[in-house]
């Protein structure tokens, strides 16, 4: 049998539920620590980074500055840079990726999926023909080939040749 080992997911199953009560989406942008935090790119309303605990290789977010629960509280201008950066996601991870298709989409509520269900942010996860498998139907389990800084460093260099 092989043995496939996810040491990072520990983190994630020992903080479920046990925030420190700040929001991760408020602040990361004011930490300056990008590599660290696996912000991408900074816009004037919204920023992007990648999941942490991504569903597949490249998945990142779009996610607005303002702290809100309630898509139907961002302005038209908020709107708007949550679009134009979620396209030029989905062209950067193209050039560096060349998935077969996306999974986009926000979770509104704990119920619908939410991990951070105060917060909104825009999912964007590249799709390629064949990626599920038995790990994911039979254990539950993804497997990603790639550890997350090595993507963050080529998502990094795609984006900013990205017009």
């Amino acid at each position: 049998m092989d043995i496939i080992r996810a040491p990072w997911r520990m983190e994630y199953i020992d903080s479920a539920g046990k925030g420190d009560g700040k929001c991760i989406f408020c602040e990361y942008p004011k930490m300056k620590a990008d590599d660290e935090n696996l912000v991408i790119s900074r816009g004037l309303h919204v920023f992007s980074m990648l999941n942490r605990y991504p569903y597949s290789s490249g998945h990142l977010m779009v996610i607005p500055y303002k702290h809100t629960s309630d898509l139907l509280t961002l302005t038209d201008d908020e709107n708007l840079d949550l679009m134009k950066m979620s396209q030029k996601a989905i062209l950067a991870l193209k050039r560096e990726f060349k998935p077969d298709g996306f999974n986009i989409g926000i979770n509104l509520g704990r119920v619908a999926g939410a991990g951070i269900d105060t917060h909104i942010h825009l999912h964007i996860v590249p799709r390629w023909n064949g990626d599920t498998n038995f790990m994911s139907v039979t254990a539950e389990t993804k497997v990603l080939p790639e550890a997350l800084i090595v993507t963050w460093k080529r998502l990094l260099d795609s984006w900013n040749s990205v017009q």
